[in-house]
């Protein structure tokens, strides 16, 4: 407690900065209110440091991105009404995502409830369903009790990690809340809960992992703090692995072991798939036996959500990733695993092949006829320039089709499940925060940067050193190329201009440059980490088709979400329908 701090009586608000720095929050995202004015104060008066944004989504997604890069709690303010509503996005992304953020905001002072004030709007309503806990509190003594409750529920106590909301009538905050009443154990912090596995689940996934031919491991959110036990795992066992971006940096992406480039292949071939911490959706075709022709689960979680979904593992293991893989190993022993060293051999050996040739194609990637580069050859030279342990983080439709294959460095996020574009800046200044000693490169479609650009605002008050590379190809790329095939070249709405955004930067403060010659590329974007923040606007090629395109995710398939597996599905229910 800081000596002004010390001067102020002992209000909720000031109770909620003294719990928010016993549970070890160092900063807070918000925008400023008044029906949150009363944290507002005690959290600066604490020392806590307020990265105050411009718009309440950009909050959201920060505390988000804070929370996975540093294994912690992101915490938001965001005042009464528009503000809450502003945020609903960022919260429904980390929702989806599982990431443990605390939503914190105010309602009318309680004489006035129900009397038409100033942004009364009954918020549980509205985040009810995408919220782990959800509550108003209207009793001083309530108050500590419900934050104790609200970051156990945010880091996965009951269920899987994820948002948290709580709201607290104005007058409330103000309240007087004498230091005898508040019990100490709701104030300290409390360990992270460890579930030890089921001896005889870890008994049967042995049998199953070294009884396997062609073992596959998947990880996803869940594994997090898991990489030393899955890297043991794949080693012994001589696996293959794949992370599908959920957790892409826990394992190495030089590691024999990965094979990302061969998602699809591996997904077929494989007769044991073990699941860490990983939902099977669309990303993973559902883990449908129309795609896992072969497979059979064993599913590994420390939340139920994580381990039932779709498909039943034979067995199922409820229990900390890490404890359970550290089982495996022990009651494995010395047993010789039953892997087929041609196959995993082969695999790895096509994967390093394909990669190679990969590289070289983004380095030879032709212009369009329009005369400007492909997306590839921008990402090549930023590859080429990007620290081994740098923070990339991709946005958009198709350059996010690009970019998450041809970037390699160190701890990587983009939209997420949700698909939810506009998170590329806020989690770049959240991870330039975070993270001060480390590159942080975003590379954004020019749409995507658009939802949130005037953070860049932001960046600049709060001195957050990243660099937002935007492929600057004037249109919804991805919705453009689905409107030529799909819909007979009636393009509606998926245009835009040539927007300058490197003056945009300038005109906030940052460092900006436009380039337009892949000759200029390399020295513009070594300016620009030396000048971060900073936004490199690079003109690519409206005529690049993406993967993603390729493969029909903007058109939607009906049964699954690409057209190739939606042909497998189909093939597959008709020959079901058929033998019965």
């Amino acid at each position: 407690m800081t000596a002004d701090q010390a001067e102020v009586p002992e209000t909720v608000a000031k109770w909620i900065a003294e719990f928010l720095v016993a549970r070890g929050i160092d900063r807070i995202f918000g925008l400023c209110g008044g029906h949150i004015m009363p944290i507002w104060d005690q959290v600066a008066r604490a020392g806590i440091r307020i990265v105050d944004v411009r718009d309440e989504r950009a909050a959201a997604h920060m505390a988000h991105a804070h929370a996975e890069l540093t294994d912690s709690i992101g915490v938001v303010l965001a005042t009464a009404g528009p503000g809450v509503t502003n945020a609903i996005t960022g919260i429904v992304n980390a929702h989806v995502a599982r990431a443990p953020v605390v939503v914190l905001s105010g309602v009318p002072p309680r004489p006035q409830e129900q009397m038409g004030a100033l942004q009364d709007l009954v918020h549980t309503d509205l985040l009810d369903s995408v919220t782990r806990y959800c509550r108003t509190v209207r009793e001083a003594a309530h108050v500590l009790p419900a934050m104790d409750a609200a970051f156990a529920r945010a880091l996965g106590e009951g269920g899987v990690p994820g948002p948290v909301y709580i709201d607290f009538p104005t007058d409330i905050l103000r309240a007087r809340l004498p230091r005898h009443q508040v019990l100490p154990e709701h104030v300290a912090p409390r360990p992270a809960p460890q579930m030890p596995p089921d001896p005889a689940a870890v008994a049967e996934a042995v049998d199953a992992l070294w009884g396997a031919k062609r073992p596959l491991v998947i990880s996803g959110r869940g594994a997090r703090g898991a990489g030393p036990e899955i890297c043991a795992l794949l080693d012994t066992l001589d696996a293959l692995y794949l992370d599908t971006s959920e957790s892409r940096g826990l394992v190495p992406d030089s590691h024999a072991a990965a094979v990302s480039s061969l998602r699809g292949k591996a997904m077929e071939e494989a007769d044991v798939v073990l699941t860490l911490g990983r939902k099977l959706d669309f990303q993973l075709a559902y883990g449908s036996p129309a795609v896992f022709k072969q497979a059979r689960f064993v599913r590994l979680a420390a939340h139920a959500e994580e381990l039932n979904d779709n498909r039943r593992g034979t067995p199922e293991i409820l229990a900390t990733p890490a404890l359970a893989l550290q089982a495996i190993l022990a009651a494995a022993g010395n047993r010789k695993p039953a892997t087929d060293g041609a196959w995993t051999q082969g695999m790895r050996a096509k994967h390093a092949e394909k990669r190679k040739k990969f590289a070289d194609l983004l380095r030879k990637a032709p212009p369009g006829s329009d005369g400007y580069m492909h997306p590839n050859r921008l990402l090549s030279a930023l590859q080429e320039r990007i620290a081994p342990d740098a923070v990339t983080i991709a946005d958009g439709g198709d350059i996010l089709s690009f970019a998450r294959v041809a970037l390699s460095a160190g701890p990587y996020m983009d939209p997420g499940s949700l698909g939810c574009l506009g998170v590329g800046v806020p989690f770049g200044i959240a991870a330039a925060l975070a993270l001060p000693g480390r590159q942080v490169v975003v590379v954004t479609g020019d749409g995507a940067f658009g939802f949130n650009a005037i953070e860049v605002d932001t960046a600049v008050r709060h001195g957050a050193k990243v660099v937002f590379v935007i492929a600057n190809n004037g249109a919804w790329n991805i919705e453009c190329y689905d409107q030529r095939v799909t819909y007979d070249g009636n393009l509606v709405g998926t245009e835009l201009r040539h927007s300058d955004y490197a003056g945009l930067a300038r005109a906030l403060g940052a460092h900006g440059e436009q380039v337009e010659d892949e000759k200029d590329l390399g020295d513009a974007f070594t300016r620009c980490l030396e000048n971060a923040p900073a936004v490199l606007d690079v003109r690519v090629t409206r005529e690049a088709v993406s993967g993603d395109g390729k493969a029909g995710l903007a058109w939607v398939p009906d049964t699954q979400p690409l057209e190739a597996w939606d042909t497998a599905e189909r093939a597959w229910r008709d020959g079901l329908e058929k033998k019965s």
